[in-house]
């Protein structure tokens, strides 16, 4: 998009232009639509549940994995030595 140089004050001007856009968007928004109607979407999303379910090796949704406390323990302690370095080494730099 090229630079303005200098602002444009004219009301009326700026009225037209206004218009014009405003039309403009309106007339994309349409294709959009009809783009979306070709597709057979509605809106984008999340796939359906039987899309997902499909996905997986057997058919059946994945179980969620059990984390130990331990584990968890270990992990924030990890995370927040990883932070420690990183706000020493932005100490030093400036």
């Amino acid at each position: 998009m090229a630079r303005q140089t200098q602002l444009i004050k004219d009301p009326v001007l700026l009225a037209a232009a206004l218009e014009g856009l405003t039309l403009q968007k309106e007339r994309i928004e349409d294709q959009i639509r009809q783009i979306r109607e070709a597709l057979g979407k509605k809106s984008p999303g999340r796939p359906a549940k039987a899309a997902s379910a499909a996905a997986a090796s057997d058919g059946k949704p994945r179980k969620r994995r059990k984390m130990s406390a331990a584990a968890r323990k270990r992990i924030a302690e990890a995370q927040k030595k990883r932070w420690s370095e990183y706000r020493k080494q932005q100490k030093a730099e400036g």
